[in-house]
C-alpha cells in the first residue's frame, strides 16, 4: 500500500477518471483477495471490511489533504510564515495574576473533543465584562492550535477595543504556548502571528 501511494498529492486528480482508479482498485483487490483468501467474487468493498483496509481512493484523497496541511500549501492554523521576526526582537513572557493592575485582562481556552473543535474569549476591562467571543474552528485543527488561535484573536480584539491604557494580560492554560513563544527556533504560523501582534502592540 505504501508503494500505490507514494506521490499521490501529486497525481491523484487522475482519480478523476474511471480507467486510473479503476487499475487501483484491481492492485488493491487482487491484495485484499489474498489477505482474506476469499473467492474472486466477493466485492472489493467487503474484502475491504473484512481486512479492515481503508479503499484507496478514499486513502489516496487523505494523503493528498495531509501534505496540503503540513506540506503543501497549508492553512491559516498550521502553515510555516513566510516573514519572521528580527531575531532580537522576541516576546517576554512573564506570569501574571487575576490581582494585578493591568486594567484589560482576557481569559482564553481552546478545545478539541468529539464534536470538533472550538475556542473562547472573556475580556475585562477594569473587572467589568467587556466581551465575550467563540469560535468554530478547522476540524483539523490541534487543541495546541485552537490555545494559540484563541490567543491570536483575543489580541487583534483588544488591540482595536476603544479604551485608554492598553496594558494587557492575558490568560491562558497552555504551557506549550508558552514555551513556544520563548523558543526563537520555532516558527510555526500562529506562534508567529501572535509574536508579531505583541509587537504591533507595544
Amino acid at each position: 500500500m505504501p508503494l500505490l501511494l507514494h506521490g499521490a498529492p501529486v497525481w491523484k486528480s487522475v482519480l478523476n477518471r474511471f480507467c486510473y482508479k479503476a487499475k487501483l482498485i484491481r492492485i488493491e483487490r487482487f491484495i485484499n483477495l489474498r489477505i482474506a483468501k476469499a473467492y474472486r467474487t466477493v466485492s472489493n468493498e467487503a474484502l475491504c471490511v473484512i481486512n479492515g483496509i481503508i479503499p484507496i481512493s478514499i486513502k489516496i484523497e487523505e494523503t493528498g489533504k495531509f501534505y496540503g496541511i503540513t506540506k503543501g500549501i497549508g492553512t491559516q492554523y498550521d502553515r510555516e510564515m513566510e516573514n519572521w521576526n528580527q531575531p532580537a526582537t522576541h516576546v517576554k513572557i512573564i506570569e501574571g495574576y487575576e490581582d494585578s493592575s493591568h486594567p484589560i485582562q482576557a481569559y482564553t481556552d481552546g478545545s478539541k473533543n468529539g464534536h470538533g473543535v472550538g475556542a473562547g474569549i472573556a475580556i475585562f476591562l477594569d473587572i467589568n465584562l467587556r466581551a465575550t467571543l467563540k469560535y468554530r474552528l478547522n476540524g483539523q485543527c490541534t487543541n495546541n492550535q485552537a490555545e494559540q488561535m484563541v490567543i491570536l484573536k483575543a489580541l487583534e480584539y483588544i488591540q482595536y477595543m476603544q479604551s485608554g491604557e492598553k496594558s494587557v494580560l492575558v490568560h491562558t492554560d497552555s504551557r506549550i504556548t508558552l514555551q513556544l513563544l520563548q523558543n526563537q527556533k520555532k516558527h510555526t504560523h500562529l506562534i508567529e502571528q501572535i509574536r508579531t501582534k505583541v509587537i504591533e502592540m507595544e
